[in-house]
């Protein structure tokens, strides 16, 4: 009974090496038809293979987050945003993941869904872009004390004197300094908050700083209609 017993147990642990090694095989095949489709720009053979690899290996949030960036790079939000949640059930704390799902959210229209990753996303980054985001859809959202309070924060960063945006006027792309995008946006919320001398003062700065500003402009004419 002994040599039995034995016998069984080598067979298992034969067994189990030798499911392992497929595995291992199928991965090696799997990352090779992945790598290979990208090299040919081949995006629905690649997310094919992803999808592979992570039925293999369902708790690696890393190839999760791969499979996002593919939709999410194919503008296609929807699944970009069902697969981030995914990720983030995998590790709360995945960046991208929580990124992509604030710029996805937006996408789709739904600036609160956005707006609420944006806020995690800064708890975790505190960085100067996600925080510039967060005060334009607080203003978007009426939100409009939230707003001021961050871009008051905003005005005070380093990167308010060096950083700049870029805008549409008049189908042409024309860059500005940030501080000019975000006094505007202060004279926005001033304006909605009741606060019209404050509002007309930050449109006066804003074109002190960028003549050319015409969205300063032209809130400074609403103000007298």
């Amino acid at each position: 009974m002994k040599y039995i017993k034995l016998f069984l147990v080598v067979i298992v642990f034969t067994f189990i090496a030798l499911r392992v090694s497929a595995q291992y095989d199928l991965n090696k095949i799997y990352q090779a038809n992945y790598d290979r489709a990208l090299v040919y720009n081949d995006y629905f053979e690649a997310k094919s293979a992803l999808y592979k690899l992570v039925i293999m290996e369902p708790e690696n949030d890393s190839l999760l987050a791969t499979l996002a960036y593919l939709y999410f790079d194919a503008r296609q939000y929807a699944s970009n945003v069902l697969i981030c949640m995914d990720v983030l059930k995998l590790n709360p704390n995945n960046t991208g993941a929580m990124e992509m799902s604030a710029i996805s959210y937006e996408n789709l229209g739904l600036k609160d869904k956005s707006l609420e990753y944006y806020e995690k996303l800064y708890l975790k980054t505190i960085d100067f872009q996600v925080l510039y985001k967060m005060a334009f859809l607080q203003y978007d959202l009426s939100k409009f004390l939230q707003s001021i309070t961050n871009i008051d924060i905003l005005l005070q960063q380093p990167q308010a004197e060096e950083a700049t945006v870029f805008f549409t006027i008049e189908e042409e792309e024309k860059e500005f300094p940030v501080k000019t995008a975000l006094i505007n946006l202060k004279g926005l919320v001033n304006k909605e908050l009741g606060n019209i001398e404050e509002a007309r003062q930050n449109y006066e700065e804003a074109l002190k700083l960028s003549p050319d500003f015409v969205f300063a402009k032209e809130n400074m004419e609403a103000l007298d209609k």
